[in-house]
Formats: structure tokens, C-alpha cells, sequence
């Protein structure tokens, strides 16, 4: 019996690929061709069930196992220390011992500092001329000076460290370009380690040592905050400045009523659900999900994205609804993998449309969405924003 073809792949930027909304509906549980990656794959895809399997650590995380479908990205010299490919009781060890570097107080903090990088960004933008590609120009630079200032990086080193990060997030370079730019922020947060251990300061990597965390570790970390803190984050902010230009009468509502602004960055993370490869997961034993067995060995995939418009759970789910409280979707994952950095990610997007948009009211697209080219790879997004202001 031939099985449907599945495809990860987006057709159009404003929802899910139509496969998916189509199996949420029909088929919640199914049982697919992943022929794009040379084998087969389970889908979860209604909202409660994507929650219980994310909070479930059966399904593993575990990249290091050569079964898992993210180990072509795993790489020994950074696994320690990415907690987001691990399981317990590594992982478990980890996170309890970094979380406390991004509560909700702590991350609250650093609003002023974000704020001045937000400012400055557009300082540059101003300078730069009238036009350009907001990605280049603001969405790559301030989420990754973000990261670099809570490792410490020196000023010095800035342009290097968001040239690496760039090309890293670029998913039409060739992939031996990227690997060797990932290669190259290692190699460059092991130096910042090796100074911490030698004269630690005021910063995540030198509390992580003096916590317990060994050299490996810190390295993980390190780079697990900047390629999984900056891509995201920029794809983000690229997606939510283009729907607002898109759709002029969503800014508006911004402008007329800011205190929406906390609530729009919510449902528009709803909306979009960028991490598109968050979900994937290896079943280490048989498990049973909605009344079917899918054995252990087997390659499954929450889809997050369906999940977030499951129409049981947001209602009138394609629509955008600023005052929705979407706080409960998975855009950020679930469970004990539920992403770190996401209370980061939401201050520097509450600043970014606080920001943006009071300093350059003539901010607008100089091409059609349709236009755009739109990443198909890890994290949806945009490759290129072209705007005028």
C-alpha cells in the first residue's frame, strides 16, 4: 500500500502547508513517505496531542543517536552543552542549572541595553540611505548583539560574530560554507570560554563554570544560544514587520492602541510557528498516540505549526486577532524542551514594534509578498525584505 508523500515545505508565507491542515483534519496520527529525507515519518498534528508528545521523553531528543532525524546536524564538539539535543539526565542537569539565567525578572532587566541596540540599528539604518533589506540591515544585526552582549563578546568582535551567524542562517549557502562558519563560532566561544575559566566575569559562561559546568559544556551552550537565539529571532522580526507592512491595517491597530503590542508579538508567533524541525523526535520504545502504535525506532514529527492553528483550540485560527491571548500555543515548543531563550525573544520583539515603527513612520515594502524569497529549510523566514523609508 502506497503511503502520502510528506513535505515540510511551505507553498505560501501566511499558513501551514495545506498537507498538513489537511491532516489535522483527517488524519491527526499518520503514517508518511519522507522521501526529501530518504525514509518515513509519523505526524502528530492536533494541538493537545503535539503538547502530551513534546512533553513526553520517550519520543527522544537525543541527536547523538545516529537514528535520531537531526543527527546530520549533530556535531561532538558542541553536543555538550546544546541541551536542546539531549535527554535525561544530562539534559535534566543542564537546563535546571542555566534556567535561571533567563527568568522572566532577569531577561526584564535587560530592556534598557536591548532598547539601545534597537536604537542604534535603526541609527545605522538611517545612515545607510533610504532603502535596503531590513533583513541585512536590522534583523540579523540586533538579535545577534543581543546574544553577544549576554556573552560578553567584546565590541571588537562584533562584525565577526554576525558575519559567522549570518552566514550560518543562510540556507541558500553552500552547506560546506555553513558548516564551516559553525565550525568557526565554536572554535571562537572556546576562546571566550578558556579567557572565563582564567578570569571570569560578569556574564552567562562564567556563572555556568562556577555552577558546575565543565569547559564542553560551556562551549554547547554558547553556541546553542547564538545559532538558536539569533536565527529564530531574526526570521521573526522579518515576518512581523513584513505582515504589518502587508497589512496596514493590523499597524494600525498598533499604533492607535501600543499596549496591544505584548499581544500581537504572541499571536503572530502563533501565527507563524518558524521552528519548523522543533518537533522532530526519535521513539525510543512503542507508543501509543490516539489509538495508534507507532513503534519504537520510528521518526516522529510534531507539527507545530498545524498545532497552532487547530481550530479547537484558536478560534477562526488563520485569522489575526491581537486580543486572542494566545499565550498557550507551542510556537515555542512544549515540555522539558520548551525553548530557553523565548522570554529574550519576546522582549526583543516587544521593543522592536515599540521601536521600529514610531521612528520610521514611512517604513514600506518595495516588492510584492508573493515577491519574496522565503527560507524551506530548519526555521521558515525570509532570505530578503526589501523596504523603503
Amino acid at each position: 500500500m502506497t503511503r502520502t508523500p510528506f513535505s515540510q515545505r511551505r507553498t505560501e508565507p501566511y499558513g501551514p502547508p495545506a498537507l498538513h491542515r489537511r491532516l489535522q483534519a483527517e488524519q491527526p496520527v499518520a503514517h508518511l513517505d519522507w522521501t526529501e529525507r530518504g525514509g518515513d515519518v509519523w505526524t502528530i498534528a492536533k494541538y493537545e496531542d503535539v503538547r502530551a508528545m513534546l512533553s513526553d521523553t520517550r519520543f527522544s531528543s537525543d541527536r547523538s543517536n545516529p537514528l535520531h532525524p537531526g543527527h546530520q546536524a549533530y556535531n561532538p564538539k558542541s553536543h555538550q552543552g546544546r541541551i536542546i539535543e539531549m535527554d535525561p539526565p544530562a539534559h535534566s542537569t543542564q537546563r535546571g542549572r542555566v534556567m535561571g539565567e533567563f527568568t522572566v525578572k532577569k531577561i526584564a532587566a535587560l530592556r534598557p541595553s536591548i532598547e539601545q541596540i534597537v536604537d542604534e540599528t535603526i541609527d545605522a539604518m538611517i545612515a545607510s540611505g533610504d532603502r535596503g533589506d531590513f533583513v541585512d540591515l536590522f534583523s540579523l544585526p540586533v538579535p545577534s548583539t543581543v546574544i553577544a552582549k549576554l556573552l560578553d563578546v567584546p565590541e571588537k568582535d562584533y562584525d565577526f560574530f554576525q558575519d559567522k551567524a549570518g552566514v550560518f542562517a543562510d540556507g541558500t549557502a553552500p552547506n560546506e560554507d555553513r558548516q564551516q562558519a559553525s565550525m568557526a563560532i565554536i572554535d571562537y566561544i572556546a576562546t571566550l570560554v578558556d579567557a572565563r575559566i582564567e578570569r571570569p566575569g560578569d556574564d552567562i559562561i562564567s556563572r555556568q563554570l562556577a555552577a558546575g559546568a565543565s569547559r564542553e559544556e560551556a562551549i554547547g551552550l554558547g553556541h546553542l544560544l547564538l545559532i538558536a537565539g539569533h536565527e529564530t529571532t531574526s526570521n521573526m522580526i522579518s515576518l512581523c514587520v513584513m505582515v504589518l507592512l502587508d497589512r496596514p491595517e493590523l499597524r494600525r491597530q498598533l499604533d492607535e492602541k501600543p499596549e496591544l503590542i505584548p499581544g500581537a508579538v504572541e499571536e503572530l508567533l502563533r501565527y507563524f510557528t518558524i521552528a519548523e524541525t522543533g518537533g522532530l523526535r526519535l521513539a525510543v520504545e512503542d507508543l501509543e498516540v490516539r489509538g495508534h502504535t507507532i513503534p519504537a525506532g520510528s521518526v516522529v514529527y510534531a507539527l507545530t505549526n498545524t498545532a497552532n492553528r487547530d481550530p479547537d483550540v484558536f478560534p477562526d485560527p488563520d485569522r489575526i486577532d491581537f486580543t486572542r491571548g494566545a499565550r498557550n500555543h507551542v510556537a515555542f515548543g512544549f515540555g522539558p524542551h520548551q525553548c530557553l531563550g523565548q522570554n529574550v525573544a519576546r522582549l526583543e520583539l516587544v521593543i522592536v514594534l515599540e521601536k521600529l515603527f514610531a521612528r520610521l513612520p514611512d517604513l514600506r515594502l518595495t516588492a510584492e509578498v508573493s515577491e519574496l524569497p522565503f527560507k524551506e529549510y530548519s526555521n521558515f523566514g525570509i532570505h530578503e525584505l526589501p523596504v523603503a523609508w
